[in-house]
């Protein structure tokens, strides 16, 4: 392929990761700003400078662009580093460093996730198929770690995995760290060593 040719399909593409950011951030906007107020297309096009259409020709749809915004708000907020945290060799050294990366993911971008969570209600196919994609991938996640937790012989006794899925769960959600980060004022830190405190005492043998 001539020079010329690839340098011109590197500014195209270019470009167009450029139009891509700018509508992400033209939704994040959005939410901040009107968290009560469902998000407009005609609203992000808008602030990002495009038209309507090309909102969906790089989406494909009004789902396809929280879609991507709940990826971006994962890969932006220390999601790797938390999976990681997670995935160690020592299932319980995992939990509480999972549960601390994750809590520092959730406080990276808490304004926008408390909207698109009260969101999700009220919008359905778009907003609230974002979320249950987002839950579903975190109950996999959890239900991973306890079935390790169990078979590493962490887990209390009569404490089955599916038990310990469920209560892992609850100390990861939102709305836990939400209580205590917005209910209580408490800083990211003190919040993760809460809520990886009261997991592991729930579900792990003592001094192990």
């Amino acid at each position: 392929m001539p020079p010329t040719r690839k340098y011109e399909q590197r500014l195209r593409a270019k470009a167009a990761d450029q139009t891509r950011r700018r509508i992400l951030d033209a939704v994040y906007q959005c939410l901040i700003e009107t968290p009560s107020e469902q998000v407009g297309m005609d609203k992000v096009a808008k602030l990002a400078e495009v038209s309507r259409s090309t909102i969906y020709t790089v989406f494909g749809s009004r789902a396809g662009l929280f879609d991507a915004l709940g990826m971006d708000l994962l890969h932006h907020g220390g999601f790797t580093d938390m999976v990681n945290a997670v995935l160690q060799p020592d299932a319980r050294r995992g939990l509480r460093e999972g549960i601390t990366g994750n809590v520092h993911m959730y406080a990276a971008r808490r304004d926008v996730l408390r909207t698109l969570y009260s969101m999700a209600q009220l919008d359905a196919d778009a907003v609230g198929g974002t979320v249950r994609r987002l839950e579903d991938g975190r109950a996999r996640g959890m239900n991973d770690l306890a079935q390790r937790l169990h078979d590493q012989g962490a887990l209390r006794d009569q404490l089955t995995a599916d038990h310990a899925g469920h209560l892992l769960w609850l100390h990861t959600s939102f709305d836990a760290f939400d209580l205590l980060f917005s209910g209580r004022s408490l800083p990211a830190d003190t919040v993760a060593t809460l809520l990886a405190d009261a997991a592991e005492h729930a579900l792990c043998r003592p001094g192990t």
